[in-house]
Order: structure tokens, then C-alpha cells, then sequence
């Protein structure tokens, strides 16, 4: 008599593989390629995803300062931040922000979508984001991947 098995597998540090991918922002919509992005860091993309465990691969951004935002929203979307002094809320409009520092857009938006926690802090070291089209992690043999935002 044969016997089925359903048991569900939890993954741990040893079962999991971790790849590398390059995503081009160029002409992406912001929020839409960030989504992606933090999936894929969290590795729900795989079948054994583990909620707990670091299941997430490795992904470089390159072009990061061609993304795009929709609407209105390069003047009136306000990134704010606070020093902890009194009057110490400083607002900066995304133009700026992408004129100051271009990365800052997308480490930004995805680090909102990831948990809040050790994990989470874990998976965002895992992001790297380039102005331009070049990056370091060639020795990696990191593998092109297409998001769709449409």
C-alpha cells in the first residue's frame, strides 16, 4: 500500500538557495516595480516560501534614476524626516530627492514593503540600487529578470 505525502516543508538557513538578479528601472513606475522587488526579497516567489526564514534572493537595481512616478506626483509626493529636535522636520519633494540622491527613491519604497523587524532588516541588506548602468557584483553572475508594472 502506497502512501502520500502532503507534509508541508519548512525551510531553514541549510534547504535555501540564494540567486542573484539585476532589475533595470528604466521607464518603471515606482511603486509598482518596488512590489516586485521586495517579493523577490523575500523570496515569495519560490514554493518552500517561509515566512520566517531569509528564503529571499539578492537583487541589484541599475538606472535607478530613469524610474518613473505617475501623475503629479514628482512635485507634490513630499518625503519627510525628522531630526528630533523642535522644527526639525525637514520635507523634500521626489524631483529633489531624485536630483540629490537618486538610490533613495526605490531603497525607500521598498524598505516600506518589507517587515518591520530583524528579518526585515536582513532582507533590505540584500537590495543594492545604482544610478547608473553599471554595478560591482559581476563576480556574482547575477541573472537579468523582467518585472512587468504594467
Amino acid at each position: 500500500m502506497e502512501k502520500n505525502s502532503f507534509r508541508t516543508i519548512s525551510a531553514n538557513a541549510a534547504t535555501v538557495q540564494h540567486r542573484w538578479y539585476v532589475v533595470d528601472a528604466t521607464n518603471q513606475t515606482l511603486g509598482r516595480l518596488c512590489s516586485q522587488i521586495a517579493a523577490i526579497l523575500r523570496g515569495k516567489h519560490k514554493p518552500y516560501f517561509t515566512p520566517h526564514v531569509d528564503c529571499g534572493d539578492y537583487v541589484i537595481v541599475i538606472n535607478a534614476d530613469k524610474v518613473a512616478l505617475t501623475g503629479r506626483k514628482w512635485k507634490t509626493k513630499a518625503y519627510i524626516s525628522f531630526t528630533g529636535y523642535p522644527g526639525g522636520q525637514k520635507k523634500e519633494s521626489a524631483i529633489s530627492l531624485l536630483h540629490r540622491r537618486p538610490e533613495a527613491l526605490i531603497e525607500r519604497a521598498v524598505k516600506g514593503m518589507l517587515p518591520k523587524n530583524r528579518l526585515g532588516r536582513k532582507l533590505f541588506r540584500k537590495l543594492f540600487v545604482y544610478a547608473g548602468p553599471e554595478h560591482p557584483h559581476h563576480a556574482q553572475k547575477p541573472e537579468p529578470i523582467q518585472l512587468s508594472t504594467k
